[in-house]
């Protein structure tokens, strides 16, 4: 019985260790799809994919985040048990375009943080 309680928390604590190491460490990754130049006024869809090879319990994307030239304009928090659909998923924001922007993203995961913002600029005609 000794054993197997020993054999049971050396596989949790393998587990822990495996989700947290940065060796094995996944990290939310955005790319943003929109128009590279727009007519004044127009309302443009912009769509961040956020890739994350994990979408469980114990590890997931817990936040996305996008910024229209330095103001936050969309965020998506997610918990344990409120996660994304999918490891892989698509947010959408649709914005009307007066001045040409830069749309910054930002997803991250619970874990291992973030692998960083994608930015896209938008030019006014």
């Amino acid at each position: 019985m000794k054993t197997r309680k020993l054999v049971i928390g050396f596989i949790a604590l393998l587990f822990v260790l495996l989700n947290t190491s940065n060796v094995f460490a996944d990290k939310s990754v955005v790319k943003i799809e929109a128009p590279d130049e727009v007519v004044k006024g127009s309302e443009v869809v912009i769509k961040v994919q956020v890739s994350h090879s994990a979408n469980s319990f114990f590890h997931y994307t817990d936040w996305v985040s996008v910024k229209a030239n330095g103001k936050e304009i969309g965020r998506w928090e997610y918990s344990m048990s409120k996660r994304p659909d999918k490891a892989d998923f698509t947010k959408e924001i649709k914005i009307t375009v007066n001045e040409d922007l830069v749309i910054e993203a930002k997803a991250n995961c619970n874990l291992h943080g973030s692998a960083g913002a994608d930015t896209k600029k938008i030019s006014v005609k």
